[in-house]
């Protein structure tokens, strides 16, 4: 830095740090099992922890308590 608050870059280098090439990812094949196994998976976590008798209503009373009770089984707050 000078004397005057003006800082003297005459002597120095600069040099820039080489780019870092993203590691290259192979394209995976997901066989179609495995999305079905993963919509089904859903579709039973909503029904343990989300179905309240709108889906299945009146006609499938004893599969929702038996739900509802899963739901306090899992500490999932249903109440």
């Amino acid at each position: 830095m000078l004397a005057s608050g003006v800082c003297d870059t005459a002597g120095m280098e600069t040099h820039a740090l080489p780019a870092l090439a993203a590691p290259a990812f192979e394209e995976i094949d997901i066989p179609v099992w495995a999305w079905a196994l993963v919509a089904v998976a859903a579709l039973v976590s909503y029904f343990v922890m989300l179905e309240n008798g709108a889906v299945l209503s009146g006609a499938a009373e004893t599969l929702h308590e038996f739900f509802h009770d899963g739901r306090h089984f899992v500490g999932v707050p249903c109440h």
